[in-house]
C-alpha cells in the first residue's frame, strides 16, 4: 500500500503544525489538492531556507497533488515585519527584478507537466490594481485590530515603533491565500513555522468571506544541533544563485553537516527512503570519520540545485584540494571558485614571492613566520599536496595551478590559497 503523504511529511520531521491534520488527511486522499506556499523576493535569489519549502511542494506533487508557487511580487515592495526593526525598503524595478530571477528558480525544481502541473504565480498581478478603498472594504474590515496587535512580532515591536506598512502585511499575504482559493482552488498554503500567524490569518480570512474551511500546515525552522540558525555562513546566507554561492561553496556547507545534524538533513533535504537513511544513520554511528551521510547529503543537493554535473566538478576539487585527486586536472573556474572560499591571499608575479614560512602567516593557516617555519620543520606544511621540506624557500611560477593559484595547506584540513598576479591592476 502507498504510503500517505503525510506520513511522509511526519516520518521526516516535516509537520510542526497543522490547522487540522485529520481533516487535511482526508482531503489529501480523496484527490488532488492544490497547494501554495509564498516566495517573497528579499534578494535577489531564493537560500536554502526556501528550498525546504520548495522541495516540500515537491513531495506533495510527486504524491499526485497541485503545488502553486507564489512570488511575492507585491508582499516584497512590503516585506515581512521582524523583530530587529523596519525592513529597508526596495524600488518597484528591484523587487521586480528579483521577481523575474526567483520565479526562474522556482521553476527549476517543479514539473509542469502532467495532470497535475504546476503553476508560479506573482501576488502583484491581484494586488496592483486594487483600490485602497476596496482593499479597506473587503480585506481589512475582517482584521480585528486587537488580534493584530496580539501577534508576538508586533508586540515585540510596540515600544520601539512599527509602521502601518509593515502592520498590514498580514492582511496582504492573506490576500492571497483568498485569491489562489477563488482562482485556483487553491485549499492548502504550506510554510515555515515561523509564518504561522500570518498563514493562519488567511485561513480565517477565506473562512469569513467563503465560508469554507481550508489547510494549512508549517514545517518546523531548521536549526542546528547546537541551537543556532542553520543555513549560515561566515559569509552569510548559502543561495541557489551559483554567482553568489559558487556550486563548490554549495557543496562544501553540506559536507561540513555536523554528525549531530546530517540525518535530519537528509530526511528535509533529499529523497532518499527509509532504508537508505537507515543505513546512513548507521554508518554515522559506526563509522563517523568516513562520511559517508555528508557525502550523500552534498551529493543530492547539490545535484537538485545545480545539476550532475556540477557535483561532480565540486566533488573533484574538493577531493583534489584534500589530497585524493590531481589538482592540475582542475580548470581555473573549480580553482577559483574553491579557494576564494578559503583564506586566501595575493602577490604580484613580478616581485618575488614570499616564502612558505610568509605565505602560512599571511594566509592564516600560522599566526607567525617563526609558527609556519615549525609547521614544515614538523612535516605539516604543504604546497599543492606535496609537504614542503624549507620554510625559507620560495614557490616557483613552475608551481602555478591553472588560475595563478598555488594551494596551501596545514595539517589535513586547513587550507588556503595564494593567487599569483601578473601586476597590481589584476589584483581584486
Amino acid at each position: 500500500m502507498e504510503q500517505h503523504v503525510l506520513d511522509e511529511l511526519e516520518w521526516r520531521g516535516l509537520v510542526a503544525h497543522s490547522t487540522d491534520l485529520d481533516a487535511l488527511r482526508a482531503d489529501l486522499s480523496s484527490g488532488p489538492v492544490s497547494a501554495y506556499c509564498g516566495f517573497d523576493p528579499t534578494g535577489p535569489s531564493l537560500h536554502i531556507g526556501n528550498l525546504l519549502q520548495i522541495l516540500t511542494l515537491r513531495r506533495l506533487q510527486d504524491a499526485g497533488h497541485r503545488p502553486v508557487g507564489v512570488v511575492g511580487g507585491a508582499t516584497g515592495l512590503i516585506g515581512d515585519p521582524k523583530e530587529a526593526g523596519e525592513r529597508r525598503m526596495n524600488s518597484l524595478d528591484v523587487v521586480k527584478a528579483w521577481t523575474t530571477g526567483i520565479r526562474e528558480q522556482l521553476e527549476r525544481f517543479l514539473s509542469f507537466e502532467g495532470s497535475n502541473a504546476a503553476q508560479v504565480v506573482n501576488n502583484y498581478d491581484w494586488t496592483a490594481s486594487m483600490s485602497v478603498v476596496d482593499f479597506l472594504r473587503d480585506i481589512g474590515k475582517h482584521f480585528p485590530v486587537n488580534r493584530m496587535l496580539a501577534r508576538e512580532v508586533v508586540r515585540t515591536r510596540l515600544d520601539s515603533g512599527i509602521s502601518y506598512t509593515e502592520f498590514s502585511y498580514v492582511l496582504l499575504q492573506s490576500l492571497d491565500y483568498l485569491n489562489l482559493y477563488l482562482g485556483h482552488g487553491v485549499t492548502l498554503q504550506t510554510g515555515g513555522s515561523d509564518q504561522w500567524g500570518n498563514i493562519t490569518a488567511g485561513v480565517d480570512l477565506v473562512r469569513r468571506v467563503e465560508g469554507v474551511r481550508v489547510h494549512a500546515l508549517a514545517t518546523p525552522l531548521v536549526t542546528k544541533a547546537d541551537g543556532t540558525k542553520f543555513g549560515k555562513t561566515e559569509s552569510g546566507s548559502v543561495w541557489l544563485d551559483p554567482t553568489m554561492t559558487s556550486p563548490y561553496a554549495f557543496y562544501q556547507f553540506w559536507l561540513n553537516s555536523d554528525d549531530a545534524d546530517v540525518i535530519d538533513l537528509l530526511k528535509f533535504y533529499t529523497f532518499r527512503g527509509r532504508d537508505d537513511i537507515d543505513e546512513l544513520t548507521r554508518q554515522v554511528a559506526e563509522k563517523p570519520a568516513a562520511r559517508t551521510a555528508q557525502r550523500a547529503l552534498a551529493d543530492d543537493v547539490t545535484t537538485l540545485a545545480h545539476g550532475l554535473r556540477e557535483t561532480t566538478r565540486a566533488r573533484s576539487a574538493a577531493d583534489a584540494l584534500f589530497g585524493s585527486g590531481d589538482l592540475r586536472e582542475l580548470d581555473a573556474e573549480q580553482l577559483s571558485a574553491a579557494l576564494v572560499e578559503a583564506p586566501h591571499v595575493e602577490v604580484v608575479g613580478s616581485a618575488e614571492i614570499p616564502t612558505f614560512a610568509e605565505l602560512l602567516a599571511s594566509t592564516g593557516l600560522t599566526p607567525s613566520r617563526s609558527a609556519g617555519r615549525r609547521a614544515v620543520a614538523e612535516g605539516g606544511a604543504y604546497l599543492n599536496n606535496e609537504r614542503i621540506a624549507d620554510a625559507d624557500d620560495r614557490p616557483s611560477t613552475a608551481d602555478l595551478l591553472p588560475g595563478g593559484w598555488l594551494l596551501l595547506r596545514r595539517g589535513k584540513r586547513a587550507l588556503a590559497g595564494v593567487r599569483v598576479v601578473k601586476d597590481v591592476a589584476e589584483a581584486v
